[in-house]
């Protein structure tokens, strides 16, 4: 994030339960809030934690890129394709994120940080990590040393990834799941909260269990 926008005011894109963790982490980095922007319409609420809630996301664009920046508000409890498709929407129009780091997270110093990425209060990310652009790693999720995880993917809250863990692109490791050292974990692959990965995982499928293996349809 440069110096000349580094004070931009923030649109959050969402009106659910990651928004307010944004929002929450927006204040505690001392950044102005514009609104938090509801793409589902007109349904939910016109505030959320003392921020208005614009409904349709076409009220973005009435605030030039350059003039805002977007903070990504989406979840996700399996693929993340909405929060990947909501990142590359307003990239594509020429709207930035800024990478967010929680005060109460610890990323070292040589750690790598993509644009868009997203570590919460509680998460680590060690020494020599590589966290692709749009990246989630959610409360008290651990990227140990040398991991190069891929872009649009979610860290779920307490997940553990060893250290050299590679992912592809918008992988789920879900809530206090741990992988083993030096596995990889192919692109648009789901790992189950509480599973235990011990060995490579195929891109595209869904794996759980200990250890963790692929589900059976």
């Amino acid at each position: 994030m440069t110096a000349a926008t580094r004070h931009l005011p923030v649109l959050v894109i969402g009106a659910g339960g990651h928004a307010r963790v944004v929002l929450a982490l927006l204040r505690r980095l001392n950044r102005e809030v514009l609104a938090c922007v509801d793409a589902a319409g007109s349904h939910g609420p016109d505030h959320i934690a003392k921020v208005a809630v614009w409904h349709g996301d076409e009220r973005v664009l009435d605030h030039a890129p350059g003039t805002v920046e977007l903070a990504n508000g989406i979840a996700s409890t399996g693929r993340p394709a909405l929060r990947r498709a909501v990142f590359e929407r307003f990239k594509a129009a020429g709207y930035s994120f800024p990478s967010l780091v929680d005060p109460a997270a610890c990323v070292f110093d040589d750690a790598v940080l993509g644009e868009g990425c997203q570590v919460i209060a509680g998460a680590v990310v060690q020494t020599g990590a590589r966290i692709g652009a749009n990246t989630l790693v959610n409360t008290r999720a651990v990227v140990e040393h040398d991991c190069a995880i891929g872009l649009h993917c979610h860290v779920a809250a307490g997940a553990v990834l060893s250290g050299g863990v590679t992912t592809g692109d918008a992988c789920h490791i879900g809530v206090g799941a741990s992988v083993l050292q030096g596995v990889s974990i192919g692109a648009e692959s789901v790992v189950g909260a509480g599973a235990a990965v011990i060995r490579d995982v195929a891109a595209g499928i869904v794996v759980v269990g200990v250890p963790a293996c692929p589900l059976r349809r």
